[in-house]
């Protein structure tokens, strides 16, 4: 098995995941890990600090300041989540975070957010090759209930990304962007 630091590097260069090798099974290791940390987050009430210490233990580092979460809260890596100071993140989101997931201070994350940073190939026999690639979230965000971000996407500070919305490509500052896929409906109000 790799070292994570050594797993993260290779991710953050770009490099697939591919079944049956060294790094794959790191991440696998780190998945289970990760569904054994999350089966105590989500079995019951915890306090707000009992919640930022599994959060911490999940992801190997600590989120930013005054960090909110409302469980249950699902992810399949979980050690490439970072978490910016005065962030909320609502019931039943997702977080495929492989591909790395930075969200910038004071976002909002509504209901069943999304956030996919991994694809496998197209080609039947090539559906074993994880192609990953991280997902920014700026500051003063607001991701909508139900928005879906795919992997490589951009949101820029201040956005808004309206409830059911697909993001499919980057979305500039200041923007309000929503629909399937999702596209740019006004600017946000100065």
């Amino acid at each position: 098995m790799e070292k994570l630091d050594d797993l993260l590097a290779w991710i953050a260069s770009g490099n697939p995941l591919t079944v049956g090798t060294s790094m794959y099974d790191t991440m696998h290791y780190y998945s289970d890990e990760c569904r054994r940390i999350l089966s105590v987050l989500n079995a019951g009430f915890h306090s707000p600090r009992e919640i930022r210490e599994l959060f911490t233990e999940l992801t190997g580092r600590e989120p930013g300041r005054e960090f909110s979460l409302f469980t249950p809260f699902y992810s399949d890596f979980g050690k490439n989540i970072h978490i910016g100071d005065n962030v909320f993140i609502n019931a039943c989101c997702c977080f495929q975070d492989q591909g790395g997931i930075w969200i910038g201070d004071r976002a909002l994350i509504g209901h069943r957010a999304t956030f996919a940073t991994i694809n496998h190939g197209l080609a039947p026999g090539s559906r074993g090759i994880h192609h990953t690639a991280p997902i920014h979230v700026g500051a003063d965000v607001w991701v909508g209930s139900n928005v879906t971000i795919l992997p490589g996407v951009s949101i820029g500070d201040g956005s808004i990304i309206a409830a059911g919305a697909v993001v499919t490509k980057s979305v500039p500052p200041m923007t309000i962007a929503g629909g399937v896929p999702a596209r740019k409906l006004r600017d946000v109000p100065g």
